[in-house]
Parts: structure tokens; C-alpha cells; sequence
């Protein structure tokens, strides 16, 4: 099953709205911040508070960025309606305090930031890179952001890859976005909303504009959502499993300046099961067994698909065990980054198998000893191969009516049958 992240741009988006929101959908702020430590960034500090927008309570993040002595020349900074502060990009090196697309291309590149975590930031900070490129007629070498803008615009787009990689999102959908309207001034004058570089960014992504006057859709924004969004449209039949927002620092009568982030499973996908895994294996002669039972925990719930040990016989005559783990093929990196942290392996082998499973759902009977639910198998024409009462039930149900746990079970099945599913 993809996991999804639906973002309800309504008031727009920003870097830190964007993160905001991720925390309020339980991102971990300390994980945040660690991992964003790997980057080796120094001058700036994170904040997270609970705010009110409208009568919303929302989570606002901040960086806020130790500011260094300005050269008299003018920044690129200015704010905008979400109350985001944001610096473009510009070509002129002669500024004393900035850093090239280069630079920070290479700060992400040679950090410890997991792969995954990189590839996805330098991708986004290339897109950037080609649209102020564009904008300006000057070569993408020769990009460079100001010093602040720069910092805020690193912490943001690499801390929404660390969340999306934290909360396991597999897929993000956006509604189209509201961007705002009228004018805003920068250092190279007055331009209409939505900005050269926004507008640039946010090709083939459909936008709107009312209400609200002001820039509502910030050029890190626009980026966040135009590469990680795989399609736009109103809310689709979601099962949602969390939701929070991020709040924007302006405040609107009767209009809320927040970000709506709602994770969970797509209708058409609550069913559906990976029918390609990959197989992780690494045998293991020196871990006690409290730190398996440690490892298998921690792996499902990073998103293991199984986890199962196997006693085996290894060189030198040791008894061992031989650990394999199932995870998605998107997972893979992630679990070997697990296996790596909390076990002694040196290596690990891994593997694509292919699968046949058979579609699974639940159905709740009414017995003499409560409600039981049932797990139901269908094959892929939709016939029922095999029933099976939910063994926690049935314990339950067994120690509460002081009853044989098989009573439990054979009434459950009797229901089922009686059912006539």
C-alpha cells in the first residue's frame, strides 16, 4: 500500500508551512533537527510552536537565521502574504554574503544524510537553480542565493525530505493552489503575483486566485509541491490515518493561513499488497537475543513488511541466526540503514522476489462471546479461499467468558458460515 500525503494548499504554500504541518502529522522535531545537523549548517535555530489561525490550531516553524553584516548593495529578500520570508536567487557574485547552487549542492551531497534524503533535495535545488537560470538569461553556474534566504531555503527543503522520508510517504497529491493576487516588491522593483520565479516553477501545475491580496506561494513552495506532487485535484476517497496543519505568520480575519496536510491510504489502494518485495538477509552470531526482539520491533514499525529469525550453523562450529527481513523496494535502503545501526552485520544481501497473495479483509461476527472480527482471503476472482478468526479476539473473548480459546474460535467460524460471505 502507498502511503499518502494529500497537501490542501487553500492558503497556499511555503517551506515552513510545509514542515509545519509535517510535524503536526507527527514528524519528530528532535529527529528533525538531527538530521538536519548532518548538513554541518551552522547559524541558524529551529523553533516549532502551536499557533492560532482563524480558530485553527496549527504548528509554526521557524528558522531563524543568525543575520550577518549586510553589504550596501540590496538582497532579494522580501514577504510575503503567508508572511513567509524568502530571497531568490540572483547572478551577481560581487554580493559579499551568499552561497552558489553549487555550494549548497555540495554541503548535501558529502553529508550523512541518507541517500534517499540527498538524491530527492539536490534534485529539487536544481529545479530552483534552472528557473532563476531561466528568469535571469544567465548560466546555472553563476546562481547564487544571499546568505540568509540561503540557510532558510537549505533547512526547508531538505528538512520536507527528511519528514517525507520519516512519515514513509510514498506519494503526495496536492489540490490545485491558491496563489494569491496583486503585486509585491522586491530589490528589482514591483512585480505581479504570482513571481517570475514562482510562476516559472509552477508549470503545469493548476493555480488559482482570489480573496486574498498578496504572494501566498512562495518559490521553495512552489518547488515542494510542483516535483513531489504526482497529480492535482480536489480530496480523493482517502482512509486518513493523521492530519495537522501549518500555519503561515500572517494573520486573516475569518480566513485561516494554513497549510492542511491529511496522510493516509488511497480507497483504491486499502486492499492492495505489494506484489514485489525485497528480501534482506544477514546472518548474525554475536547478538543477544533481547536485542532481536529490539530489532524486529523497530523494523516493523519503520514499515517492515515481516521480519522472522531462522537458527543456523556458521563457520568456526557457532550456532546463529540467520535474520530476513521483507520490505517494499523503496524501503530497502532504509531497513539496510536500520539492520547497519542495530546489529553487529557487516554486510547484508539483499534480493526482488516476486509474490502471489491473495486479497485479505476483515468482516466482525456476533458470537455468544462478543464481537469477533474475521479475516477474510479472496483470490483474484473474488473467491474466498480462506477464513480466519483474529487470534487476539478470540483471547480475549476466551479469558473474559472463561471459555476454551477453540470454543471462541469455532463459534466465530460458525458465524461466518452462517454469514454465508
Amino acid at each position: 500500500m502507498k502511503r499518502t500525503l494529500y497537501l490542501d494548499c487553500f492558503a497556499g504554500i511555503s517551506g515552513d508551512m510545509f514542515l509545519g504541518a509535517l510535524l503536526a502529522c507527527g514528524l519528530d522535531f528532535a529527529l528533525l533537527k538531527s538530521e538536519l545537523a548532518k548538513l554541518g549548517l551552522t547559524g541558524y535555530e529551529l523553533t516549532l510552536d502551536t499557533v492560532d489561525r482563524s480558530g485553527i490550531a496549527a504548528q509554526k516553524f521557524d528558522v531563524i537565521v543568525s543575520q550577518p553584516a549586510l553589504s550596501a548593495e540590496p538582497t532579494h529578500l522580501h514577504t510575503h502574504a503567508n508572511g513567509q520570508t524568502h530571497s531568490h536567487a540572483f547572478a551577481d557574485a560581487t554580493h559579499s554574503h551568499h552561497r552558489s547552487l553549487s555550494d549548497i549542492q555540495q554541503m548535501i551531497a558529502v553529508s550523512t544524510l541518507s541517500d534517499a534524503v540527498k538524491t530527492r533535495a539536490l534534485q529539487l535545488f536544481q529545479r530552483i537553480g534552472e528557473a532563476e537560470a531561466k528568469i535571469h538569461n544567465v548560466p546555472i553556474e553563476t546562481i547564487h542565493f544571499h546568505e540568509v534566504g540561503a540557510v532558510d531555503s537549505i533547512i526547508d527543503i531538505v528538512g520536507a525530505c527528511i519528514g517525507l522520508e520519516a512519515l514513509r510517504i510514498d506519494r503526495v497529491i496536492s489540490s490545485p493552489l491558491h496563489v494569491g493576487f496583486g503585486t509585491f516588491k522586491c530589490a528589482h522593483g514591483i512585480y505581479p503575483v504570482p513571481g517570475p520565479a514562482t510562476t516559472e516553477l509552477l508549470q503545469g501545475v493548476p493555480i488559482y486566485s482570489k480573496d486574498i491580496e498578496g504572494e501566498l506561494v512562495t518559490p521553495t513552495g512552489a518547488v515542494l509541491v510542483a516535483e513531489l506532487a504526482e497529480s492535482f485535484g480536489h480530496l480523493p476517497p482517502l482512509r486518513i490515518e493523521r492530519s495537522g496543519y501549518g500555519a503561515g505568520t500572517r494573520t486573516y480575519e475569518k480566513f485561516p493561513n494554513v497549510l492542511r496536510a491529511i496522510i493516509g491510504t488511497l480507497e483504491a489502494d486499502a486492499h492492495a499488497t505489494p506484489d514485489t518485495v525485497t528480501v534482506i538477509e544477514a546472518n548474525l552470531d554475536d547478538v543477544s537475543p533481547q536485542v532481536l526482539g529490539y530489532v524486529m520491533e523497530q523494523a516493523l514499525a519503520a514499515g517492515a513488511l515481516d521480519l522472522f529469525y531462522t537458527p543456523v550453523q556458521m563457520k568456526k562450529n557457532r550456532p546463529g541466526t540467520l535474520l530476513t527481513l521483507l520490505c517494499q523496494p523503496a524501503d530497502s535502503a532504509r531497513m539496510c540503514e536500520l539492520l547497519f545501526r542495530e546489529t553487529t552485520t557487516l554486510g547484508v544481501r539483499q534480493r526482488t522476489e516476486a509474490r502471489v497473495i491473495l486479497q485479505r479483509s476483515f468482516v466482525t461476527v456476533e458470537t455468544a462471546y462478543g464481537a469477533i472480527r474475521v479475516k477474510v482471503a479472496r483470490d483474484a476472482h473474488g473467491n474466498i479461499q480462506n477464513v480466519a478468526p483474529e487470534f487476539d479476539d478470540c483471547c480475549a473473548a476466551a479469558q473474559q467468558h472463561q471459555v476454551a480459546l477453540r470454543t471462541v474460535q469455532l463459534a466465530a467460524l460458525n458465524q461466518v458460515n452462517a454469514a454465508a460471505l
